[in-house]
């Protein structure tokens, strides 16, 4: 097994930087890399076989699903989050009066607008709002009743970095016969989750943060129990149950969907995005998801503990469950994806910059995040600057 040392050198970005931006985007390793290159030398040379990628993606469908603690036929491909969360609101039959649960202020505008959208199918669309600037897990149950089709919620928020209490939610879900869909782009190779232990029902995510891989490749999971009971809005003949014949020829007219997730595939793969990320999750694998995330929000409540101490304004959640890989610093705002509104912040961002942190701002918030290839060295030197700009005038002087 690989220790959470030794793969730091993987990653030749941290020779130059101090990445803090998994959040936005993660890194590739030099040894996921060296797999995208194969995939494009085999185009280059006409040396590709498609029945050694079939291979790798049936690979990479068993190790998400290891990941998730779920089954590989629970799995499908998709291109994105947003492409996974889409797939299950297109496969809900949903009737007029029929309702569904989320909290918009929780959640990036990809897991907003596809509900939103349900309203012209005459869907009551239930929005509950956060409570003391977290989830209000306590008015999402309350909102739930006999016509409650689905409740979502991001497992992360990618404006504060609060964890939301799966289990809890789950359970509550499940109780009510109500589908249960996780957002998990921002916790997705970082956060350990047992879908079936935290009763979720669907789970969509992209490649191209905590994965470690590229964008334009994501995964769907969805429980075998929901499966059949879900009839995807798209079909192609890669959803059909053709009886392992080639995928070129023709099955039945009288088909059959698969009765794996496999069903909600539709058209070829974006080969090089799981190629990729076939290679990376081997190495979080090899890691294991308790290492990294015990590291990660170590790491984390390092950094957000320390720029407590030097009196800036971390966004903190009430609760030590709630802690993620995310901190956030300054006051959350409506709008605001590259400064804040506190003059002084944007310029500790600059200065940040300027000494290869690499960070973001997202609702007005400086935001900082972590993975397995962080290190305390990374957190020392990143309030060794904020601690250099309280001397010269403290986090509270415009």
């Amino acid at each position: 097994m690989s220790g959470i040392a030794d793969i730091r050198s993987d990653f030749p970005a941290l020779d130059e930087s101090i990445y803090l931006n998994v959040a936005a985007r993660g890194l590739l390793s030099r040894t996921t890399r060296q797999a995208l290159g194969d995939l494009a030398d085999g185009h280059m040379l006409g040396t590709a076989v498609k029945e050694d990628w079939i291979e790798v993606g049936g690979r990479a469908r068993a190790s998400f699903a290891r990941i998730y603690h779920a089954e590989p036929d629970e799995i499908a491909f998709t291109k994105n989050v947003s492409d996974g969360l889409n797939t299950i609101a297109g496969a809900i039959p949903w009737c007029p009066g029929d309702n569904m649960v989320f909290c918009p202020d929780f959640e990036h505008p990809n897991n907003v607008y596809t509900w939103l959208n349900l309203k012209r199918r005459e869907v009551d669309v239930r929005m509950v709002p956060l409570r003391d600037n977290a989830l209000d897990v306590d008015g999402m149950i309350e909102r739930l009743d006999t016509r409650t089709r689905l409740l979502t919620v991001s497992s992360v928020s990618f404006c504060t970095g609060f964890r939301a209490d799966l289990k809890r939610l789950g359970e509550a879900c499940r109780s009510n016969g109500t589908f249960f869909l996780v957002d998990a782009a921002q916790s997705s190779g970082i956060i350990d989750v047992d879908v079936h232990d935290c009763r979720i029902d669907g789970l969509a995510t992209s490649t191209s943060k905590g994965l470690l891989g590229l964008y334009g490749q994501g995964f769907l999971y969805c429980d075998r129990v929901w499966i059949e009971r879900l009839m995807p809005a798209y079909l192609s003949r890669f959803g059909i149950d053709a009886g392992g014949i080639h995928e070129s020829e023709m099955g039945p007219l009288d088909y059959s969907l698969y009765p794996s997730a496999r069903r909600f595939e539709v058209g070829n793969m974006n080969w090089p995005g799981i190629i990729t990320v076939d290679a990376s999750m081997k190495q979080l694998i090899e890691v294991g998801g308790t290492v990294i995330e015990e590291h990660a929000v170590a790491l984390s409540k390092s950094l957000s503990n320390g720029f407590n101490d030097l009196g800036y304004p971390v966004q903190e959640p009430a609760n030590e469950a709630s802690r993620s890989h995310i901190v956030t610093v300054g006051n959350r705002v409506e709008h605001g994806a590259r400064k804040t509104e506190s003059a002084y912040l944007n310029r500790l961002s600059e200065a940040l910059t300027r000494a290869g942190v690499v960070h973001s701002v997202r609702r007005g918030v400086l935001r900082f995040a972590t993975h397995l290839y962080n290190n305390d060295k990374d957190i020392h030197r990143v309030l060794e600057i904020a601690r250099g700009f309280r001397d010269m005038g403290g986090p509270d002087r415009d």
